[in-house]
């Protein structure tokens, strides 16, 4: 699953772990495909707890309509068995903001989440929750 004209993603399981790969500003229209794509993905992966490697590449900063449906998705992704998210920033001149928006999204969801710079680190942390 990818769009480039206003941000791109790549969504993949890898057994209970989904890797998503985030690239450029998102829209409201890519949000939305998004978060469709994500509940499909996601009613397969409920009955037993999973978490989320989420990486940021380049300047995905985020308007106020993309964030509330990020929240959205994010709590949909809870209610459906996701236990923590570790997210890897890259090649971002807006890191600090970036990373500012992420934890508003998941703190309004009550998810465990850090934050990391590769994601070797980040699947680690992610283990030791799910194992």
């Amino acid at each position: 699953m990818q769009y480039s004209t206003h941000g791109s993603y790549i969504i993949e399981q890898q057994n209970n772990i989904l890797l998503i790969d985030a690239q450029g500003p998102f829209n409201e229209e890519t949000t939305e495909q998004y978060h469709q794509d994500i509940k499909l993905i996601t009613k397969k992966m409920s009955g037993s707890p999973w978490a989320s490697l989420v990486s940021f590449k380049s300047n995905s900063v985020f308007t106020p309509d993309v964030e509330h449906k990020l929240i959205e998705t994010n709590q949909y992704r809870v209610d459906h068995g996701m236990v923590a998210v570790a997210a890897v920033i890259s090649n971002s001149a807006y890191a600090d903001i970036i990373q500012m928006q992420l934890q508003r999204i998941y703190q309004s969801c009550s998810i465990q989440f850090n934050f990391f710079s590769d994601t070797d680190h980040a699947q680690k942390w992610l283990d030791s929750f799910i194992n």
